[in-house]
């Protein structure tokens, strides 16, 4: 038995490994390369599913976990919505704020992405109610003590809207607008939440603009009728720019204008969901910016890549009339929020999204050439860095290609039912891509 296997079962007995790939030692592992317990070295194009920005051991990022501001922040942390840390604004102000979506100057940090989604949410339903009950108008005792017994008005009946294939979590109301995998919600109590079609796109684009167009177009009427049929109920709606786990799945920037048009009429709020698509992935630092919306989402999301997690926002109304409606113990945390700051100065200095960019349009091109007479289909992600994926005729076939990619040193993984994705580290380079495309040559005996 390997040290890996070994290590496996003697941690299956206390923790839960079924879904584990293999045992890491994260000491040895080093830029693009992750290394198991056997000292095997695998180039990591999955990157611990998409959140690794810099690669690993990145000696910026161990320079500022060794600081004394990184001590202070670890062993006093904070609950940040009581006791702020003197140092939280600038920190802020560095990292987080530095990198916002244009026109959005405002954060609330939380613990992870589900937390993130899940608190816009609280943002966006807590909005709503007060646009509805007045400014200054005070709770009513009915809704006081009603919203004791999870019941209206006190707890009214809004909804969050969602799109079929999506994935935002896997906390309750993050999961109730999950909608990629039947294994994320079996057994788990759902609110219930509408959802509508995302567009299901051909490939390759430029051959089948008539039916993608097509496509799109019959989504956004549904997008605009169920927005009707539930009269008044959606307060807000969660799409992400690329949709990650249920497939990859793309939709052209009219497509999410539309969308944000439509929002706007409807009084419906947007929110932009980049915990995965997030920090420069896709050749624009914010996913959504390759929309070009006259009009901002209102809120963003973010997580993955920047170690750190929490919403973007511009208005102050979204920020609650009282305090403690939108709270927890941490808030977030400064730890991270160093970590990201760090991530966001890097990645300036490196030119890391410019980078990334051209890195993702010599990968999707020798892919193009790769993937010539063999049973791969749907090759997506031109112009969107190295946010690339593909399909297979089966989920037996896209696992099998996975499990050999693995022999030949590559870390890969999955999404949707027979997809491939690729979730490249920031610093991944055209030498990588071509150690990529020679080990697929050699698993698809072409």
């Amino acid at each position: 038995m390997s040290k890996n296997e070994q290590e496996l079962s003697q941690l299956g007995s206390v923790f839960d490994t079924r879904a584990a790939y293999f045992v890491c030692n994260y000491f040895a592992s080093h830029d693009n390369y992750l290394v198991d317990l056997d000292g095997n070295e695998y180039l990591d194009v999955y990157a611990q599913i998409s959140s690794i920005a810099l690669g690993y051991n990145h000696p910026e990022l161990i320079k500022v976990a060794k600081s004394d501001e990184m001590a202070v922040a670890l062993v006093n942390r904070p609950a940040l919505g009581c006791f702020p840390s003197s140092d939280y604004r600038t920190i802020l102000e560095e990292g987080i704020l530095a990198a916002a979506p244009p026109s959005l100057d405002k954060v609330w940090t939380s613990l992870s992405g589900s937390d993130a989604n899940e608190t816009a949410f609280k943002a966006a339903f807590m909005y709503h109610a007060l646009q509805k009950r007045g400014k200054g108008t005070p709770f009513t005792e009915e809704e006081m003590k009603s919203c004791m017994e999870n019941l209206p008005p006190g707890c009214p009946d809004y909804v969050i809207l969602s799109f079929e294939h999506g994935f935002h979590g896997r906390l309750f109301g993050s999961l109730s607008t999950t909608r990629s995998k039947a294994i994320h919600k079996l057994d788990i109590p759902a609110f219930q939440w509408p959802k509508t079609p995302f567009p299901r796109l051909k490939y390759p684009l430029e051959e089948f603009e008539k039916e993608n167009s097509q496509e799109e177009e019959r989504c956004l009427e549904l997008f605009s009728s169920v927005i009707d049929q539930w009269k008044g109920r959606i307060v807000a709606f969660i799409v992400e720019p690329i949709q990650s786990e249920g497939g990859d799945n793309h939709a052209s920037p009219y497509f999410f204008q539309r969308l944000r048009e439509i929002s706007l009429e409807k009084n419906v709020l947007m929110i932009v969901d980049e915990v995965q698509t997030g920090v420069a992935s896709t050749g624009k630092f914010w996913a959504h910016e390759h929309w070009n919306l006259t009009t901002p989402p209102d809120f963003v999301t973010f997580s993955k890549k920047f170690q750190a997690a929490g919403f973007y926002f511009q208005n102050p109304e979204f920020v609650p009339n009282q305090p403690f409606r939108q709270f927890n113990t941490w808030c977030g945390d400064p730890s991270k929020a160093i970590i990201a700051r760090t991530i966001f100065k890097q990645i300036q200095k490196d030119n890391l999204v410019s980078k990334i960019r051209e890195v993702g349009d010599y990968l999707y091109e020798k892919l193009e050439t790769v993937f010539k007479s063999t049973p791969v289909t749907n090759l997506r992600g031109k112009g969107r860095g190295t946010f690339i994926a593909w399909d297979f005729d089966s989920a037996q076939e896209r696992n099998e290609f996975l499990l050999k990619m693995k022999q030949h040193g590559i870390n890969i993984g999955g999404c949707g039912d027979s997809s491939v994705r690729l979730r490249t580290t920031l610093i991944f380079e055209k030498k990588h891509a071509d150690i990529l495309c020679d080990a697929i040559l050699k698993v698809l005996n072409v």
